[in-house]
């Protein structure tokens, strides 16, 4: 099913990498249970989901603070991410996003903008093949104020020398959503791809 798009000339596309371009979301969400695990951590999928778009550190600072733990946070991030890398081959794209990007390949600018590191964010999209897609990433580590701050968005449109209300946003979560509102542009929802 093709996401269909909101009525409008657009200029620019910007998507949101994990959930909407990538079906990543299950396997992050296993490595992060196995990282977290190993310090005796809970982090419901629920809680996951709803967190969807939050920079790595932010989510191991928050379950620090909510269970009164002391995990070091760039050692389980680390851990986290070489779990996800370990999980790559199951890696596949979100099949109603996907002809949007290849619509749009070299017709109109696209920028990812995500809440993941550069290096997360390069290594899916070289796993799906589409790395070459993209005029620019925006990561974690690019902007200061994570999603559902707009930041990371109006700095891709910056990027892209288009202005905020040309932009088209795909995104997967509430935060997402949030953010690309806040920074004037249109969104569009995507779903998460049904299981089994």
């Amino acid at each position: 099913m093709i996401i269909s798009l909101p009525p409008g000339d657009f200029r620019a596309y910007l998507f949101d990498c994990d959930g909407t371009i990538a079906d990543s979301m299950p396997l992050h969400y296993l490595a992060w249970k196995q990282a977290l695990g190993e310090w005796n951590c809970v982090f419901p999928e629920d809680l996951f989901y709803d967190w969807g778009g939050r920079p790595v550190a932010d989510i191991i600072v928050s379950l620090n603070e909510s269970h009164g733990l002391a995990m070091p946070v760039e050692a389980v991030a680390r851990r986290r991410e070489d779990l996800y890398r370990r999980l790559l081959p199951q890696l596949t794209a979100v099949p109603g996003v996907l002809p949007h990007i290849e619509h749009a390949y070299q017709r109109i600018p696209t920028a990812v903008v995500s809440g993941s590191t550069r290096d997360s964010v390069t290594v899916s999209l070289t796993t799906l093949g589409l790395l070459d897609k993209f005029d620019v990433l925006v990561c974690a580590g690019d902007y200061t104020k994570p999603k559902p701050d707009p930041e990371g968005f109006l700095r891709a449109a910056e990027h892209l020398n288009v202005p905020p209300e040309a932009c088209l946003v795909f995104e997967d979560t509430d935060m997402g959503i949030q953010a690309a509102t806040a920074a004037g542009m249109a969104s569009v929802r995507v779903p998460q791809p049904r299981r089994g």
